[in-house]
């Protein structure tokens, strides 16, 4: 999966050759960052169908720019920047962390469900319900600060980057990505036996109310499914930032699966058939 690591030098080739009309490029263009756009839409939007949307979207808003694309800064600074940009619009309002506790406190805890009539292992059931809630509960978060999240700490983008993105200096995208880590932690702290074995809230425990609510479905996991890789292995690295504590709660996200767009081909061929990516790079097929 090294084709999915972060490397400024092989995207502005890959962009170079796109934009001279090598479509084999701009094919590698898209499987290359594809999986990494579709992560930071299913954390912002939580919806699987929705993100998958949300990505398609957002491919076509940068292909149809790709000719404008100058090189100033890398590929993946100005492709976030039209996903995060993208993803701000779509965002819902934030619930409160209360609510989220609330709700999970008076869920009953309940036995998991046969694997064999759900057709889903016990262990991938568990990982289903583990990632569902962690991706719930950045739902917690202002649309903005959960932007600045995921950017920083699960995908690893560095302040000056990260200020680039959201159109703000690197402090102040430092001192934002601080004060949520904060937020976010505290509740994590108080909330997840994971994080602390002394919270009786357990993925385990809860992924029968999970079912019975709607929010996973075993009989077609929206979070696991088409796995790639773990982020950790493939994003940039911000751990020497952190205290011990910190690392822990990062590495609930970081160990997170990427994933494979579901109907990858086809969606492909609808992004480089499109009329609009055509015209917007001067070129005809």
């Amino acid at each position: 999966m090294n084709f999915l690591k972060q490397d400024d030098a092989t995207d502005a080739a890959l962009v170079r050759r796109a934009q001279n009309g090598d479509w084999s490029a701009l094919e590698d263009l898209i499987r290359r960052y594809q999986p990494w756009i579709l992560h930071l839409a299913q954390r912002m939007l939580w919806n699987r169908e929705d993100a998958e949307d949300g990505a398609q979207e957002i491919f076509l808003k940068a292909l149809t720019r790709l000719g404008t694309f100058e090189h100033r800064s890398s590929f993946r600074t100005w492709i976030y920047r039209i996903a995060g940009n993208h993803l701000l619009d779509r965002c819902r309002a934030a619930k409160s962390f209360a609510a989220v506790a609330q709700g999970l406190n008076e869920m009953p805890d309940g036995d998991l469900p046969d694997p064999r009539r759900t057709r889903l292992e016990t262990a991938l059931l568990i990982e289903e319900a583990k990632i569902a809630c962690t991706t719930g509960i950045l739902l917690c978060l202002e649309p903005r600060q959960r932007l600045v999240f995921i950017l920083g700490e699960i995908l690893g983008v560095k302040d000056d980057v990260g200020g680039e993105i959201l159109e703000t200096s690197p402090a102040n995208f430092r001192q934002m990505l601080s004060r949520t880590r904060r937020e976010l932690y505290e509740f994590l702290q108080r909330q997840c036996g994971l994080v602390n074995r002394e919270n009786d809230c357990r993925c385990e425990r809860k992924a029968a109310g999970f079912i019975a609510k709607g929010w996973i479905r075993p009989e077609a996991p929206q979070f696991i499914s088409e796995r790639l890789v773990e982020i950790r292995a493939v994003a940039p690295d911000r751990y020497r930032e952190l205290q011990e504590l910190e690392r822990l709660h990062a590495e609930l996200f970081r160990q997170e699966p990427l994933l494979q767009p579901r109907e990858q081909a086809v969606r492909l061929r609808e992004l480089l058939t499109s009329a609009g990516v055509r015209e917007g790079m001067g070129l005809d097929l």
